[in-house]
Order: structure tokens, then sequence, then C-alpha cells
């Protein structure tokens, strides 16, 4: 039977869908169906489940994807054109054409509890509730900040701000602004505070270094030519870790300028190392910021020299620009391992600490002892029929981003079908 939302046909393998809007953004758009209203509906063959919620909208107002739009739309947008906050439109334009095939209800349906019965699957939402026999968790990977514990030892008199809230410098409280995590949006945050006026003192601990252009071309143009963004997840040796790596030290902006701590710290921004406890409202910060800035130079380097082999190997020499080498990351040398947030000096400080999806609402044993939810590329385990999509490196290593989840929507799909076409 036709689940209720469907007003056409779904093909036998359904596009790519994915719930992630903006490119680098790590913001999400979530589709929830609504299903019948006050009442069990039929019983469908699949539910996609999620909350509907514009986060990449709510962002603070300066932020840029990391992504060119190509990579988003290659059919309808131009290689120049970036995934910055305001010319995100076409996205929103793809999300109402997405009306004509689903219904969202009143387009704020929050789903309550999805929970295992009989041979399926039971959903219920806010606004009704139906069976199926397969469900897709799809509520995006971003949902809430990832806040350390180290927080409750802030003192009291100190702001926190994580990038959820966080909209724009004037609205933060008068001085120093400490911002903890160096990856794409520790960084633009660190530079637009700072452009306001604001002392800003960046913690760093492990990133990913990255030029925005390399020999003519976007880095992401090469990042998808040399097959590095296909890599599967069954392909990498330590794939837990592998979905934990920062996002790349990347902007968006029509002159394609590279961001990193180099560019930062030229304009004042101070760093420190990573930080590591807070006590007695002193910050302590870890000695190994010049290891972590060689490291990331380091892998910077071995992935220039895979982009300069495959150009070599393509016979392609004449056609871009000259092979470069960046200097290593500047690092004063003695910076300090403390600060103390009792001063004053500091009044606000930003958690740019990542952050992880909300699937509270799901009530199935599939989660580990640390909440995370189990699965094989986007197959939940011990839960037959029930799929994840819209994680980091759910299967490749681009899944995190929209061109990146057609293939992983393709993959499970498969899955999904051959399920279905299964006993029961």
């Amino acid at each position: 039977m036709r689940p209720p939302w469907v007003k056409r046909p779904v093909p036998a393998r359904p596009p790519g869908f994915s719930p992630e809007w903006a490119g680098g953004l790590k913001g999400t758009r979530r589709a929830m169906p609504a299903g019948a209203r006050g009442q069990p509906a039929p019983h469908p063959a699949s539910a996609t489940v999620g909350q509907e919620h514009d986060t990449w909208r709510d962002w603070f107002r300066a932020l840029t994807g990391v992504k060119p739009a190509v990579q988003l739309n290659p059919a309808q947008v131009r290689p120049s054109k970036w995934t910055c906050r305001h010319e995100s439109a076409y996205a929103s334009a793809a999300f109402e054409r997405l009306k004509d095939t689903i219904d969202l209800g009143n387009g704020n349906t929050q789903p309550i509890v999805v929970r295992r019965v009989d041979d399926g699957y039971e959903v219920v939402t806010d606004q009704g509730s139906w069976r199926c026999r397969c469900v897709v968790l799809a509520g995006g990977a971003c949902n809430l900040p990832t806040i350390p514990d180290v927080a409750a030892a802030v003192p009291a008199g100190v702001d926190h701000v994580n990038p959820l809230d966080y909209r724009r410098p004037d609205e933060l409280a008068d001085g120093g602004v400490l911002v903890i995590g160096a990856a794409a949006t520790g960084l633009q945050l660190a530079e637009e505070i700072h452009a306001s006026g604001r002392p800003v003192t960046l913690s760093v601990g492990e990133h990913v270094r990255m030029p925005r252009t390399y020999r003519g071309a976007d880095i992401q143009h090469w990042m998808e030519s040399i097959g590095r963004l296909d890599e599967r997840y069954d392909e990498v040796d330590e794939i837990v870790k592998a979905r934990k790596v920062a996002s790349p030290q990347l902007v968006g902006t029509p002159e394609r300028r590279t961001l990193d701590l180099d560019s930062v710290t030229a304009t004042g921004v101070q760093l420190r190392g990573r930080l590591g406890a807070i006590r007695d409202g002193v910050a302590m910060f870890s000695g190994g910021l010049r290891n972590h800035c060689a490291l990331a130079d380091q892998k910077l380097g071995r992935l220039l020299d895979d982009i300069d082999l495959w150009i070599t190997e393509h016979g392609l020499e004449g056609e871009v620009g000259p092979a470069e080498r960046y200097e290593p990351t500047p690092v004063t040398r003695g910076a300090p391992l403390t600060l103390d947030l009792n001063s004053g000096e500091i009044t606000t400080i930003v958690w740019a600490t990542g952050f992880h999806p909300d699937l509270s609402w799901v009530e199935l044993p599939v989660f580990d002892s640390a909440g995370h939810l189990r699965h094989d590329g986007g197959v939940v385990l011990d839960a037959p029929g029930a799929y994840f999509l819209g994680a980091s490196f759910l299967r490749r290593r681009k899944s995190s981003f929209l061109h990146g989840s057609v293939d992983d929507t393709r993959d499970l799909a498969d899955h999904l079908v051959g399920h279905l076409d299964g006993p029961g």
C-alpha cells in the first residue's frame, strides 16, 4: 500500500536525497512526512523520519560553506558559485519541489518516538502516527552542539555560546573571547569576532589544513578527481576515528581566499593548544600546539603530492598551474599554557567543538554504551529494516555533502528494497 503522504508513485530506485542541504555548513534541512492526522496510518513500505528545521538558516549571519555550489547541484549552478549563506536559495527551491511528492503537513511536524512493533516499526509524531516495515532515520548529524564536560568548570561570570546560538559579534559581552576548536566553524567565528574589535584567543587541537585553491582549481575539485572523496567506509582502517575528523579549514568566498591559522594569526588572533582542563577557574592548554600544526602541515603535503601525481599521470601538466608547497604553520614558541578565566580578560567562551545527532526519539536497542547509534554504513545493527542517513563518512568520505549523499541513498535504497522483497 502506498504511504499516505506520497502523492506520486515512488521510483524503484529513488533519486538521492540528503538531509544535509548546505554542503559544508553542517546545517540540516529535515523533512518529516506528516502521515494521517490523529490516527494510525496504514502500513506503508517505509518511512523517512526526521525533524523539519532550517538549522542552516539559523546560523550566524556571516557563515559560509566549504563546498563549491557545483558540487551541490551540478546540473543547475555555475562552478563559480559558493555555498554562501545568502546564495542558498536554490536549496530551498529544491525543497519546495520535494513538497510535490511528500506531504509535510503544517511544516513543523516533530517526531515523538520510533519503536519496534510486530514485524516493523511504529512512528509517532505530534501530527499522527503510522506503522511501516522499514524506517529511515534521516534527522541529520548536526542537530545538537557537542560541549565537552570541562565546560562545567567555567567560572560563573563567563558567558557560554555555541555555534547554533551565535548570531553576530555585537550580541556578545564586551571583552575578550575564547574560541574552542579550530575547524571551519571555529576559524570563521574567530575571524569574525576579532574583526569586531574583540580580542580573540583560539584553542587549537587536531585540525585539517587545506588551501581554497591549488594549481588553478578548487581543492574540492582535486579531492574529487583523485578519488579521495569516494573512499568507502569499509576501505579505511579506523572508520570510527575517520568519522570524527574535523571539517577542513575552508571558507567559501567570491574571491576564493584561504582561511587557516596563518591568516587569522596575521590579524591578531592568539593561539593556544588544545583545552585540557579548567581548574579553579584557570584554563589549562596542551603543550602540543606545535605538534598538531606540524601534523596538519604534513598531511597537507601528502595530499598535494597525490594531486600532483594524478595530474602527471593524466598528462595535465600543461593545462594547470604550477605545483607549490606552503610554508609551515607559524607557531610562536613559549605560548602560555594557562589562561585565568577569573581575571575578566575573557568574558565569553565559544564552543566550536563539533555537533552530534539528536536521536532521543528513537526507542530501539541500537545504541552503544556511549550513546552512539550502531550501524554498518547506514544499515542499523540489530534492527532489520532500520536505516540511518545523513552522517559524516556514512558510506563514503563525501557522505556529509549534498552531492555525496546521492550514492549513499542509492546503496541504502537497494538494501531497503532487498529487505522488503524478503520474508515478511
